[in-house]
């Protein structure tokens, strides 16, 4: 393990200084955990571990309450649309920020604004002056902040474990954010009870805290390279100008293509469609059907990076994410049409699972080929496709639903992304 913490003067030689973590004959892909030997990272994994559950808990505190107040479809779908737009808007941008200043500051200011808005929140619901405008808003600050978190939080675990060990660090990355997702609701709903809702976003901004502590400390993230003006510039000509630096590389573009697609085809939308999915498969408590449809999902992919990374397994590779994403699209498809409940939950337990890996393993290849000045705007363009894209998941999934049955347009979906990513593994192949 890396007992040696580098001076903030050392900051640039971080990755070297990370792979002094690998031992004589060992291979960085055969280590259980790897990225956990890295003493700091382990703090970082932690801390934001923590705030991905506070992430949540704002969602169910303040989605509750919203229906309670307003029972408005129209607002819930903007909720959704707040949370993925901005990032198909502004992650090439907050990516270049990445590239140019401070990690760690940005992360910080990501977590002010995350506590600001729980702290509205607790103010508007305890004062009783929520508007449906005041909704808005915080909905879209609290979307802004997902997008500069981003991309500065993958150079900063760059910097911690470096290459030799990023594969490890993403996905345990990805763990803690499901790990997040399975207990937020669970604590979300536990402070909702004690405390009410105003009360529990208090608690809540506390949670982020330790993460705002230690990123006053930590030397990784300061950026001492600095790009010229045209480099950083936001707006669509540094997204195009990114996308054909993308293009320059075949592993970074099918990775990239790779996350767009599924994103777009079916992305998260079948969450949303969880209720009548519920219902269809004719149990009794279709609400608690629907939690643990849910749950069992966020489990397959906690699950997945807990036995990946106890075995070292998967290294990462464009086919080895294509082939998983192909198995992926076997398994949302198995579950559209699923008639009996136990299959159904474990499909999406399976699902969970190969969703984890696969884009893991996209991030993964897109941070370790990207070159080091530019690396936070293909992350951000990486973000762009993997998680901007799922706005339009409603559309396949959702829309077309209404028309043909969520059954067929999910069933649809996964076969059109199926389709796609059997052409990419052919490609692939050709170029192997």
């Amino acid at each position: 393990m890396n007992s040696n913490r580098p001076s903030s003067g050392a900051v640039g030689n971080a990755e070297s200084a990370a792979h002094a973590a690998i031992q004589p004959g060992e291979h960085p892909t055969e280590l259980s955990f790897a990225a956990l030997r890295h003493g700091d990272y382990r703090v970082y994994f932690v801390t934001t571990a923590l705030a991905m559950m506070a992430d949540n808990i704002e969602h169910v505190i303040s989605y509750w309450v919203l229906f309670e107040r307003f029972h408005s479809p129209t607002l819930a779908g903007f909720a959704v649309i707040a949370h993925w737009l901005p990032f198909l808007l502004f992650s090439v941008y907050s990516g270049a920020l990445a590239d140019r200043f401070d990690n760690r500051r940005i992360i910080q200011t990501a977590m002010f604004m995350y506590m600001s808005v729980s702290l509205a929140w607790a103010l508007l619901f305890l004062t009783n002056v929520i508007a449906e405008w005041h909704a808005v808003i915080l909905l879209i600050v609290h979307g802004m902040a997902g997008v500069l978190w981003g991309p500065s939080s993958q150079l900063l675990i760059h910097d911690i474990v470096g290459k030799a060990h990023l594969q490890s660090a993403v996905r345990l990355n990805a763990t803690g954010r499901n790990l997040g997702i399975l207990m937020g609701p669970a604590v979300g709903g536990g402070l909702m009870l004690a405390l009410g809702p105003p009360f529990g976003l208090l608690v809540n901004v506390l949670i982020y805290i330790p993460l705002l502590r230690w990123l006053w400390k930590t030397p990784y993230g300061a950026r001492e390279r600095r790009m010229p003006h045209s480099a950083h510039a936001g707006g669509l000509a540094a997204t195009w100008a990114t996308i054909k630096l993308a293009g320059e590389n075949p592993t970074i573009s099918s990775m990239i293509l790779l996350a767009g697609v599924s994103s777009f085809f079916v992305g998260t939308a079948f969450q949303a469609q969880m209720p009548e999915f519920a219902h269809d498969l004719g149990t009794e408590q279709a609400d608690f059907s629907y939690s643990v449809l849910l749950a069992a999902n966020a489990a397959g992919a906690l699950s997945g990076g807990v036995l990946l990374e106890s075995r070292g397994l998967l290294r990462a590779s464009p086919r080895s994410a294509i082939v998983l994403t192909i198995l992926w699209c076997l398994a949302i498809g198995g579950f559209a049409f699923a008639k009996n409940y136990p299959l159904a939950v474990a499909l999406m337990f399976i699902a969970g699972f190969l969703n984890l890996a696969f884009s893991s393993m996209a991030q993964t290849l897109v941070q370790i080929h990207a070159p080091a000045q530019l690396r936070g705007r293909l992350v951000g363009l990486f973000n762009m496709s993997n998680n901007g894209l799922r706005a339009f998941s409603g559309v396949t999934v959702g829309f077309l639903g209404s028309v043909i049955g969520i059954h067929s347009s999910l069933a649809l979906s996964a076969l059109a992304l199926l389709a796609i990513a059997i052409v990419l593994l052919s490609f692939s192949m050709r170029s192997g």
